[in-house]
């Protein structure tokens, strides 16, 4: 008789990808570790005209998941990746909400100079 058959509700989320590229790399980490994967688009992208595009979830089974996250937990960002990564957006966001409103000023002003000449 064959082993028990493996059901989705088996497999558990141990990553995320940004894309196809970064799930096949984190896939051979655990395929090394001799950990089984199955790498499956994020809910919102299972679109094929998307094709290596678009977020990845990482599966392993249910008894696979303490070695996976070990062998995953070696190429996660440190901490302070994360932090400076928000504080650099969060510049940007602010520089863009006070350049806007110049542009703007600035492109009524020019309108208005070739009105008025």
């Amino acid at each position: 008789m064959a082993g028990p058959s493996r059901t989705n509700s088996d497999l558990v989320k141990v990553a995320y990808a940004h894309n196809e590229a970064e799930a096949e790399f984190l896939q051979g980490l655990l395929r090394e570790a001799d950990v089984g994967s199955v790498v499956r688009r994020a809910p919102g992208f299972d679109v094929p005209e998307f094709l290596a595009a678009g977020p990845r979830h990482m599966l392993v089974a249910a008894s696979d998941v303490a070695v996976a996250h070990d062998v995953l937990r070696e190429v996660e960002p440190g901490p302070s990746e994360p932090r400076a990564r928000n504080g650099t957006d969060r510049r940007s966001r602010v520089l863009a909400r006070l350049l806007i409103p110049v542009a703007l000023i600035v492109l009524v002003i020019c309108l208005e100079a070739d009105v008025l000449v």
